[in-house]
């Protein structure tokens, strides 16, 4: 299916101010995080207490949600068991506890949270804290994994293509999470598990979209070796464009659904998709790209700058040669 058949557009053209932009966004979004005192924190990664209550008549997620509205703090609300068990979970973060709140205090602030709401009888089936998912340990093999992952990538690039286009590739990858976390530090989103996973979606979601135009450039660098690599890059992304458009927009669609009728516990992981997928769209045409005929073209300059010829080099020898040859003509016409 192709929706677009001849398009020339200039997409290079706007390079510099795309980055520009990016930069904007990535150093606005370091000033709300440093601001704030960093991106928050979910309670997968602080911890926190769950209560676990069953009704003696379905009661939906949203009426309990508004019910312990007043207690401080992110709360975590969701069905428990089966759909016909009319069981809810509640989950209030680490930090009410660390203000003085013991695990009773906190089990009893959602209980007279429901209690006032009059939601109907329930019973409270277990209580119990939790602490952080991820631990020190696993934090650091999740960052080594993420490294290997990013070297990985940019050494198949590398032998595929050129150093150059995976650099572009990575400095992209790299763009897209700075630019996700920066758009959940304005809209006050934190960061749990779903928002990770949502990272690594669009990293790999990223690469796969850059590749396939790197993929197209080496195709056409054969047939239009005469052309500038400008000029072959930004044919190929208007070659490419359809079924970037047709990708990302599919899959936009569905995360926007995703985000709408998905619910509060998969909020953060939608919009943190959202997000990715432009984002992923956007530097693959300009960022990555421009990165990838910057070092192209300072790689060419460096290859053409070799040493001064010999004769530039030493002028007064080649001076003294020329006299010395002169000398013997002079002597052979006298």
């Amino acid at each position: 299916m192709q929706i677009f058949t001849s398009t020339n557009f200039d997409f290079l053209r706007w390079r510099w101010h795309a980055l520009a932009l990016s930069l904007v966004v990535i150093l606005a979004g370091a000033a709300v995080m440093v601001s704030r005192g960093g991106l928050p924190l979910g309670i997968d990664f602080s911890g926190g207490t769950i209560v676990v209550v069953k009704f003696d008549r379905p009661v939906t997620e949203d009426a309990v949600r508004r019910a312990v509205q007043s207690i401080p703090g992110e709360k975590v609300v969701q069905q428990y068991g089966r759909s016909g068990d009319n069981e809810v979970l509640v989950r209030l973060p680490q930090a009410v506890q660390e203000q003085g709140f013991s695990l009773e205090q906190g089990a009893r602030q959602i209980v007279d949270a429901i209690t006032r709401a009059n939601l109907g009888k329930f019973e409270v089936l277990s209580t119990e804290v939790v602490g952080p998912v991820i631990g020190a340990a696993l934090q650091r093999k999740g960052i080594y994994a993420t490294l290997a992952s990013i070297i990985g990538i940019t050494v198949y690039i590398a032998l595929r293509f050129r150093p150059s286009f995976a650099i572009g590739a990575i400095v992209a990858t790299f763009h897209d999470i700075f630019v996700t976390l920066a758009f959940l530090a304005f809209f006050g989103y934190d960061l749990s598990l779903n928002v990770v996973a949502a990272i690594l979606t669009i990293t790999g979601y990223s690469v796969n979209d850059t590749i396939v135009i790197f993929d197209r450039v080496r195709e056409n660098l054969k047939s239009m070796r005469r052309d500038s690599l400008a000029n072959i890059v930004n044919t190929s992304v208007n070659q490419t464009l359809g079924r970037t458009i047709i990708t990302a927009g599919t899959t936009f669609l569905a995360v926007f659904a995703l985000y709408v009728f998905g619910g509060e516990v998969l909020e953060g992981f939608a919009f943190t998709m959202l997000v990715g997928i432009v984002s992923g769209t956007y530097s693959t045409v300009f960022i990555a790209s421009a990165i990838a005929i910057l070092l192209s073209h300072q790689a060419a300059r460096t290859r053409t700058a070799g040493p001064a010829p010999a004769a530039a080099a030493a002028p007064a020898g080649n001076g003294s040669s020329a006299k010395a040859a002169k000398k013997p003509a002079a002597r052979k016409r006298a």
